[in-house]
């Protein structure tokens, strides 16, 4: 893994990353070099095309990247992965045409875009084929031992069981110490010598510590060798939330809370959040202008009853403010005064509104809130008082969302479908602490463009 700006990225994702921008950079000068093959004309890759160049590829990856090409856990096969590169592709290449038609001064030539296309087209496929063959390969792996074989040690296999989970890393054995409870069903490594002559023996490059009872059985001093002698040690807990992009909640302790890195509101992070907030809620504002009147008149047509629909939320810091969305169900869905999570097929949803809650369209009225200061473009998503205070009650840490304003959308929106139960609450928990201890403006672009992503293909809404 590596860490960019505190969020972990997959070591073979920085790479296709690298690699694919590498590849679309010289697809220009490629195409631009075919299409005045033999002619009088002396192409220089002067600083014009370079900054033609450097938007076909930023575009072109942006739209690979709503096509969800760089999630961590990509799961589809060959076949299905490459037609959504080719999807990506297309998408990218339209909006270019669009652009270049609108800016003709910063287009490149119709035979300059054509063959610099398809030379892309090319070879992405090519980059991507390779990728998806390669990716689950365990050469090159950190090799990791775990330290424990019960409770803690059996989560991994739990919660990693996926081949897609475990890229990056392979399990060498989990090592059992005296007194421990075996859980773990193979791969026990008996500790009949140091952990160093072990580390050493099957070429280690991390321990993972996942002993149940540190008290009576935590080998400090082989521990401090190891680490000394250039194999890295992490805990559990860190180990987690490395390879899952969440907190976890079972296993967490007030002590990681509190000498754990991240848990940062510094000034300069205040007031870029914030510029970041009203740029972001301004262009969505011009962007979806047209999809908010036809949602205002779709709305009024059907029952003719309100717009928007005014809701109290927690947001930062446990304040309280009123939500605005485009009103989805009908006016006496809560008639009886109960608050009720909505469900799925929930018959107090009006035709409209399963229309724009599966496109998301209902939340458009939040930017008003971001702009007044009471929520953020990207964050926890804000819940009804009635359910903080249950919810708070019944799940550890849960309050802790609340220690920043809460979003349009958010980590947990992108990594965690609808939820409509406090299991998925509790589920959800785990990704917005990740996002509260890792929050960097690198990070919310990520959520953005993975939102615009789960948008386009209907995910998560209900």
């Amino acid at each position: 893994m590596v860490r960019v700006f505190r969020h972990y990225i997959p070591t073979a994702f920085v790479l296709l990353g690298v690699i694919e921008t590498l590849v679309l950079l010289l697809s220009v000068f490629l195409g631009s070099s075919l299409r005045f093959w033999g002619s009088e004309v002396t192409l220089a890759f002067d600083a014009l095309l370079l900054g033609k160049t450097l938007l076909f590829a930023a575009l072109i990856l942006s739209a690979m990247t709503f096509m969800g090409l760089y999630q961590r856990h990509l799961r589809e096969g060959v076949v299905a992965a490459l037609l959504r590169v080719v999807a990506g592709l297309v998408i990218g290449f339209i909006a270019l045409s669009i652009l270049f038609y609108v800016f003709p001064g910063i287009a490149l030539g119709r035979g300059e875009f054509a063959l610099s296309s398809l030379v892309a087209l090319i070879a992405v496929v090519l980059v991507r084929f390779v990728f998806v063959r390669f990716v689950d390969d365990d050469t090159g792996n950190r090799r990791i031992l775990v330290l424990g074989v019960g409770n803690r040690a059996m989560a991994i296999n739990n919660l990693l069981r996926r081949k897609t989970d475990q890229r990056g890393f392979s399990i060498v054995g989990y090592v059992k110490f005296p007194g421990e409870r075996v859980l773990v069903e193979d791969n026990i490594i008996q500790h009949d010598v140091t952990l160093l002559e072990l580390s050493k023996k099957h070429q280690i490059d991390e321990i993972v510590v996942a002993i149940e009872d540190r008290r009576q059985s935590f080998p400090m001093h082989e521990i401090v060798d190891c680490r000394m002698s250039g194999v890295d040690v992490v805990d559990l807990l860190t180990f987690f939330e490395r390879q899952t992009g969440k907190i976890m909640i079972d296993i967490l302790n007030p002590s990681w809370l509190i000498f754990s890195d991240g848990f940062k509101y510094g000034v300069l992070r205040v007031y870029s959040k914030r510029i970041f907030d009203i740029v972001a809620s301004l262009l969505l504002l011009l962007i979806s202008l047209p999809v908010i009147i036809v949602t205002v008149i779709a709305i009024y047509l059907e029952d003719r009853g309100p717009i928007l629909y005014r809701q109290v939320r927690v947001g930062e810091n446990w304040k309280l403010f009123q939500v605005l969305k485009f009103r989805s169900m009908r006016v006496d869905a809560e008639s009886d005064g109960q608050a009720k999570f909505a469900s799925k097929n929930d018959s107090r949803i009006t035709r409209v509104g399963d229309v724009i809650r599966k496109l998301r369209v209902d939340e458009l009225p939040q930017i008003v809130n971001v702009l007044r200061g009471d929520m953020s473009f990207v964050g926890p998503r804000p819940e009804r008082p009635v359910f903080v205070e249950q919810l708070s009650e019944n799940i550890d840490y849960y309050s802790e969302r609340h220690r920043v304003k809460p979003g349009i959308t958010g980590w947990a929106q992108i990594c965690y479908p609808y939820g409509d139960s406090e299991k998925d609450s509790y589920e959800k928990l785990q990704f917005d602490l990740y996002y509260v201890k890792n929050y960097s403006l690198f990070l919310d672009l990520i959520i953005l463009f993975q939102t615009a992503g789960a948008v386009l293909w209907g995910k998560g809404g209900r």
